[in-house]
């Protein structure tokens, strides 16, 4: 149940890794649990179903923490003003959420392997080409908007649950296409629909056996969610800084080389 990483035990290692990841995280708005996966397996020595479990765990953390972190620049009223857009995706992403958890408890383990390692690609290509100017500019609006939105976030539910990621690298496209609020907005957007869809994931993990991965693993998890905490206080700091046509390029990439290494390690 403890996997066999030899790295696993360095808590410098835990540590830094979780800082790197949640710096990405901060940054963009994200749980950054799409680069943890791969790192979660091939370094640390998870398997497929633990390493998603693990990764919904750190990731909760990250994404509690990168709300008020990233208040600076994205104020919560911000949020609030557009509370339609959360309405309308929330009751899809929590029953997608469900969907997806019970699929990846009973999905066999090398298809799993694959399965992630096609979904990483698929975020990869969202992240690079999924930007717009919103769904009023293609005239859809009203109640087609509305079985758009919560059609989009079903999907987007079952993926995350089944990725045990936050999702954000699916919502933010989704919110700018559909709605055309700018890239930072859409990240803070994300990670208030993403809490509580990842609490829905994490319930339905919970039922499974494979859930003791984390009693198995306190300390391991502790100093990986410090470090989390940590990047994304420091990534929630740089919104302001760094450009947003320079994070998007560089995430996709980083998610490309993920889903070769994934799954690489499922053959």
């Amino acid at each position: 149940m403890q996997g066999r990483g030899a790295a696993r035990g360095r808590w410098s290692i835990v540590f830094l890794t979780g800082a790197s990841i949640g710096l990405l995280g901060g940054l963009i708005g994200l749980g950054g649990a799409e680069y943890r996966l791969p790192l979660l397996i091939g370094l640390f020595g998870f398997g497929a179903l633990e390493a998603v479990i693990v990764n919904k765990a750190t990731s909760l953390v990250v994404v509690a923490a990168s709300l008020p972190f990233r208040a600076a620049t994205v104020p919560f009223s911000a949020i609030a003003e557009r509370w339609d857009i959360l309405a309308m995706l929330l009751p899809g992403t929590l029953v997608g959420a469900w969907l997806g958890a019970t699929l990846a408890t009973r999905i066999r383990v090398g298809t799993l392997y694959r399965v992630l390692a096609l979904l990483l690609l698929l975020i990869a290509g969202v992240l690079l080409f999924g930007h717009g100017g919103g769904a009023q500019a293609w005239g859809i609006g009203g109640p087609a908007l509305v079985a758009l939105a919560t059609g989009a976030g079903l999907l987007i539910g079952a993926i995350a649950a089944l990725m045990g990621v936050a999702g954000g690298e699916l919502l933010i496209p989704t919110i700018t296409l559909l709605f055309g609020v700018n890239l930072k907005l859409a990240g803070s957007l994300s990670l208030a629909v993403s809490l509580p869809t990842m609490l829905v994931a994490f319930a339905r993990y919970s039922q499974d056996k494979s859930f003791a991965v984390l009693g198995a693993n306190r300390g391991f998890l502790l100093f990986l969610s410090a470090g989390s905490i940590v990047g994304a206080f420091l990534g929630g700091h740089l919104l302001g800084v760094i450009p947003e046509a320079w994070l998007l390029p560089f995430l996709a990439l980083l998610l490309v080389i993920s889903a070769v290494k994934v799954w690489r390690h499922g053959e």
